[in-house]
Parts: structure tokens; C-alpha cells; sequence
């Protein structure tokens, strides 16, 4: 059976791909629980220099399996679930290694936020960015949020997070969501031409440099994840939630009452 995400180290450059095409990428609880493996892995290892992040296919994550929302596969409750998901992502921060994220196609919800937790992110010319999560009930509790704020202001994030506003690669670009948006065909050369002059620099002038930066974005991004880890955890519980879900079914209006 293929892995859908899989680890690969060449050199002082290790490469995690996404590689579930067929559903654009959209991550399950097994793809969560062989990336958090992944990273585990690489916090050991002293011998990667430069961590290259990119997908198969079309899309670099369409976020979330939409066939696995609702299906219980654990008797962990909502809250420990999203606990271990923050515990899983947040281990990038403990990875010594620079993470350059290359997007292609859609990178949303949750998936989007990932990559927002990462170092460096560049674009294809292809790549659309979304936060559709309100539009099902819920709010974006990954963390990334915080991180967009800091680069877009409340105006974007407002938009993007409230009406799931879709951004092209240009407009990323303008507001410094990506650094770089290059020709699709060359954006895996382009990743790996980035880490390879990561890699060639002095490891400790790279981690110290790594190290001032986190000290800036590290305590509200940190802020931002316990709030959503209690607020996402309200919403599940909520009447509009149970509303909503109810609307659905019997394919009426929902009457929402803000509780």
C-alpha cells in the first residue's frame, strides 16, 4: 500500500511529500499520525540541515478529508483529539531544521495553517489559499491565524477566516503570506535550491538566526492555539453547532440564537 505521506532524506536535505493525489491531500487521522512521526524523527536527527515540505498532484492539502469529519475512530473526546493535534504540529518548533513548505494548487483550512507554522513558504503560480472552517460551524484552531495576522492585519484575516475569502498565489505574495511565486514546473527546483543554501551555511548561525525569529512569532502564536483549543471546544458543544447540524438533516433553515 502507498503511503500517503512519506519522508525522505538526501544529503542534509530531508523532504516530506504529501502523497494522497487523489483526494488532493486531504489529511485523515492516519495522515496526521505518520506526519507527527515524521517530525518526531526529525527532532532527532542532527544531520538535516533543511526540511523541504511539498505534495503530489494538484494540490499541496485540500485540509481535511471531508469522508473523515464525524467518523470516530478513538475514544479520545474533542478536546483531547485537538490537543494531540496541537501537541503533533507544535513539534515543528522543536525541529532544528528550517521548513520550506512548496504549495501548489489549494492549500486550506487546517492544512493552510500548517504551512503557516512553517519557516518559509513559496508558491506555483496555481496556488489558492482558503479558510473555509465558519462556513461549517467551526473556527480555524490550528494556529496559523495568529501568524497571518501578524503578516496580513485583522482586515484580511477577518475576511479570509468570516466570508472563507479564496487568495490567489499574487496576492499571498503581496501580503508576504509566500515569499517567492514561481512558474509551477519550477517549484520543487526552486525549494530545493532554497535549502540547499540553507543547509551550506553555518548550523549554528542558522539556528540562532531561526532562534530570534521564534522569539518574535513563538508567544502569540502559542496565545492563539490555547484559545482556540478552549473556543473550538465550546462551538462542538454549542446549541448553533447542534443547530446547524440539525438544519441540515432535515433540510430546513437553521435558527441561530448565538449560544
Amino acid at each position: 500500500m502507498t503511503e500517503t505521506i512519506t519522508l525522505e532524506v538526501d544529503g542534509a536535505v530531508a523532504v516530506i511529500t504529501n502523497n494522497n493525489p487523489e483526494k488532493h491531500n486531504a489529511f485523515d487521522d492516519d495522515m496526521d499520525g505518520r506526519l507527527f512521526e515524521i517530525f518526531a524523527e526529525l527532532k532527532q536527527r542532527r544531520d538535516v540541515r533543511a526540511v523541504i515540505w511539498r505534495a503530489e498532484g494538484k494540490s499541496w492539502s485540500s485540509g481535511r478529508d471531508v469522508g473523515s469529519i464525524g467518523v470516530q475512530k478513538t475514544e479520545m473526546t474533542h478536546h483531547e483529539l485537538m490537543t494531540r493535534g496541537h501537541w503533533g504540529i507544535q513539534q515543528i518548533w522543536e525541529i532544528e531544521a528550517p521548513i520550506i513548505v512548496a504549495i501548489q494548487g489549494w492549500a486550506i483550512g487546517g492544512s493552510f495553517q500548517r504551512a503557516l507554522l512553517c519557516d518559509i513558504r513559496i508558491a506555483a503560480d496555481d496556488a489558492r489559499f482558503m479558510l473555509p472552517e465558519v462556513g461549517y460551524g467551526v473556527i480555524p484552531d490550528t494556529g496559523g491565524v495568529s501568524v497571518l495576522y501578524e503578516m496580513a492585519g485583522p482586515g484580511l484575516v477577518s475576511d479570509m477566516v468570516l466570508t472563507g475569502r479564496r487568495l490567489s498565489a499574487e496576492e499571498a505574495l503581496h501580503h508576504g503570506i509566500v515569499s517567492r511565486v514561481v512558474p509551477r514546473e519550477e517549484l520543487d527546483a526552486t525549494a530545493r535550491e532554497m535549502a540547499d543554501k540553507i543547509a551550506a551555511s553555518p548550523a549554528v548561525t542558522v539556528k540562532m538566526a531561526r532562534r530570534v525569529i521564534a522569539h518574535l512569532a513563538r508567544p502569540q502564536q502559542q496565545t492563539s492555539m490555547a484559545d482556540e483549543l478552549i473556543y473550538q471546544t465550546f462551538i462542538n458543544k454549542s446549541e448553533d453547532f447542534a443547530e446547524m447540524r440539525a438544519a441540515k438533516a432535515e433540510d430546513r433553515p437553521p435558527a441561530y440564537r448565538g449560544s
